[in-house]
């Protein structure tokens, strides 16, 4: 199975928290691992401002971990239907899309993907 690990899903295991130890299943588990850019973003953006002394390193070891998919316009395209539809915000939308084009499941917790068929929804 391929999994598209959210930057919730990312920031939770960095954390170290219960829901990390879920996300930790999937990161280090035998799915393959993508990641969106705009995970990437966000996930450092995390880092920079609460883990700084390990930013690099952890930011290293996602990109190591996963397979980062850049956002392409067909991806773009697909995104703007699903925040038309669903009424995600654009980054979410682009992460849905990507999922779909990968035949990916998002592994989140995120409260916006509760209930979507395509995320394994780790949160409470």
């Amino acid at each position: 199975m391929t999994v598209l690990v959210d930057s919730w899903a990312w920031i939770e295991y960095f954390r170290g928290t219960r829901f990390g130890e879920k996300a930790r299943g999937y990161i280090e588990g035998e799915e393959k691992v993508i990641v969106s850019a705009i995970n990437v973003a966000e996930v450092r953006l995390f880092l920079l401002r609460h883990k700084r002394a390990e930013e690099a390193r952890l930011i290293r070891f996602l990109l190591n971990t996963s397979f980062p998919v850049p956002v392409s316009t067909e991806i773009a395209v697909q995104a703007a239907g699903a925040k038309h539809e669903k009424k995600f915000g654009m980054a979410d939308a682009i992460i849905l899309a990507t999922a779909k084009m990968h035949d990916a499941k998002i592994v989140t917790g995120d409260d916006d993907f509760k209930g979507q068929e395509a995320a394994v929804y780790i949160g409470e």
